[in-house]
């Protein structure tokens, strides 16, 4: 048991943010609850601090827990399902940020060149840096031996 009087670190602070968001996806606390506790948790000084915030809720998903026999529903279907959910990690995931936030600021760009006349290709200053620092930590970036 960690001491509540112990300063909580940004670290700290992050991992109940991520928390609390995943709560509030799953239906346990609502958006105004959320805006809520991520105030307090961003405010927070100690442990103790940010375990107020998440006090009245589950440490771990309570659906990832097996499920008594007992208990199952007579159908087959999986208590939770995710169509066309797609799940990047890693490079992919950077990529494909780099490659979404690019497209909008293109698409704006273009809406605002096709409307107004020339524009400056001011894009490039956001697709332009970030890329070269993706494609440069996708190269020469940390190697995890296995």
């Amino acid at each position: 048991m960690t001491n509540p009087e112990m300063r909580a670190s940004d670290a700290d602070r992050d991992r109940v943010a991520t928390a609390l968001r995943e709560h509030c996806a799953e239906g346990r606390i609502t958006m105004d609850e959320l805006h809520e506790r991520l105030e307090a948790t961003y405010a927070a000084k100690t442990l103790g601090d940010l375990q107020e915030v998440t006090s009245d809720l589950p440490e771990e998903d309570l659906y990832a827990l097996p499920v008594p026999a007992s208990h199952r529903s007579t159908t087959n279907l999986p208590a939770k399902q995710n169509f066309g959910e797609i799940s990047l990690t890693g490079p992919a995931a950077m990529w494909a940020s780099w490659a979404s936030v690019s497209a909008i600021c293109f698409t704006v760009w273009l809406i605002v060149a096709l409307t107004t006349g020339a524009a400056y290709p001011w894009f490039l200053w956001v697709a332009g840096p970030w890329g070269a620092i993706l494609l440069m930590r996708t190269i020469f970036g940390p190697r995890r031996d296995n």
